[in-house]
Order: structure tokens, then C-alpha cells, then sequence
């Protein structure tokens, strides 16, 4: 019964292992998250740069429009000009719900990955917390028999001290036990902290790479229809040039 309780020195330096595993899992998760934090702040400011690009040629656009305005007096292509307006914004509505409910999928599939590794952990830490509440137990059972001993005698005062010193030992090996399982736990949560803030900085990064990739369809399709405008402007202005002469 006294080496019952004594920890195996393989188990020991084997959780020695994966407390180190642990910390280089947690250094290269935060490494991880911080360039793809880098990386959300590249996107976010190249997309600046085009935003303002397209307001720009919006504004181009509506200059354009203005003096193709002032020289045209068919209510047709006025009609044909409010048309595609709609059009453009039924597409974006469109596009808009669309990324909406895609949000949404993503959000919820996160959110059940998420509850689902809580789960794991919290079974873990329940099954950590009853071994420890066995071996406690283990601890209580030999210093009821050392207690024991010491009542039914007093003749063998070697052995007595040995059970005190083995009772030393094994509450040294339990407060460490307890202090290395605490760590793993507060490594573990750290883990999944990290994992969780590079899953969201990776969703921010696709949504900026998605909404990069529509505002420049968007710079293309506008400034199309601005030079289809300047060329209807132009081919206007010499067809009255022409009929003056």
C-alpha cells in the first residue's frame, strides 16, 4: 500500500512532454494570428485605396452625366439611365443578403465548432478533477493507517518516521500533480483563446477579399459606363456640330 501511490517517473516526465508540447503549440498559434492580423490590416487599407478610387470615378461619372443632361432632351435615355440605376441596386441588395446569410452559416458553424471543443475540454477537466479527487482520497486512506500505526505503537520508531517522509513525498507529488494539471488547463484555455481569435481574424480576411474583389468589378463596370457616357457625349456634340454646318 505505501508505493501504490507513488507517481511513475515515465508518467511524470510524459506530462513534463506535453506541458512543452503545449507551449509551443500556443507560441506558433499566436504567431498565426498576428500575421493574419497583418494580413486583415493589408487588405483593409489596400480596400481604402480603391473605395477612394471609386469614388472618383463615380464623381467622374456624374460629371459626365450632368453635361450629357444639359445637351440631351429625349426622355428616353433619361428613362434608360434610371433603369440600369435600379438595376444596380436591386444587384447589390441582391448581393448584399446574399454575403448576409453566408455570414450567418459561417457564424453558426463556428459557433458549433467552438461549443463543441468546450465540451471535449470540459469532460477532460472533469475527468482530470476525479483522478485527483481519487488520488486525494488515496492520500486520506495512508495517513489514517500512519495515524493508525502511531497509536498501536510506538516500537518501531524508524518505520514511523519512513511513513511520514513517504507521506511528505506523496503530498509533494500531489501539489505538483495539481499545479502541472492547473497549468495544463490554463494552457489548453490559452490554446483555444488563440485558435478562436485566428478563426475571426481569418473570417475578417475573407471578407475583406471578397468585398475587395466587388469593389473592383464595381471600378470596372463604372468606369465602362463612364466612357460609354463620354462617348455618347462626344458623339453628340459632333452630330450637332455637323447639322450647324
Amino acid at each position: 500500500m505505501k508505493n501504490e501511490n507513488i507517481l511513475d517517473p515515465e508518467v511524470e516526465y510524459e506530462e513534463d512532454l506535453y506541458l512543452l508540447e503545449l507551449h509551443k503549440r500556443l507560441a506558433t498559434m499566436k504567431n498565426d494570428r498576428k500575421k493574419a492580423e497583418k494580413h486583415a490590416n493589408v487588405l483593409e487599407n489596400r480596400l481604402k485605396l480603391l473605395k477612394g478610387e471609386e469614388e472618383k470615378t463615380w464623381k467622374r461619372i456624374e460629371v459626365t452625366r450632368n453635361k450629357t443632361q444639359n445637351k440631351m432632351s429625349q426622355l428616353e435615355k433619361m428613362e434608360e439611365a434610371i433603369r440600369m440605376k435600379m438595376e444596380f441596386k436591386e444587384s447589390k441588395e441582391r448581393d448584399v443578403e446574399r454575403q448576409k446569410m453566408q455570414n450567418l452559416e459561417f457564424k453558426k458553424t463556428i459557433n458549433n465548432k467552438i461549443q463543441e471543443q468546450r465540451d471535449n475540454k470540459m469532460k477532460e477537466i472533469l475527468e482530470e478533477a476525479k483522478r485527483l479527487k481519487e488520488q486525494k482520497k488515496n492520500n486520506e486512506e495512508l495517513m489514517k493507517y500512519i495515524k493508525l500505526e502511531e497509536q498501536n505503537t510506538n516500537k518501531n520508531k524508524y518505520e514511523f518516521i519512513k511513513a511520514q517522509q513517504l507521506l511528505s513525498e506523496e503530498r509533494k507529488r500531489a501539489n505538483e500533480i495539481e499545479r502541472k494539471n492547473k497549468l495544463k488547463v490554463e494552457l489548453e484555455n490559452k490554446l483555444l483563446e488563440e485558435q478562436k481569435l485566428k478563426e475571426e481574424a481569418e473570417k475578417v480576411i475573407g471578407k475583406l477579399e471578397e468585398e475587395e474583389v466587388e469593389t473592383m468589378k464595381r471600378i470596372k463596370t463604372t468606369t465602362q459606363v463612364h466612357k460609354s457616357m463620354e462617348k455618347d457625349l462626344a458623339d453628340l456634340s459632333n452630330s450637332r456640330s455637323i447639322k450647324k454646318k
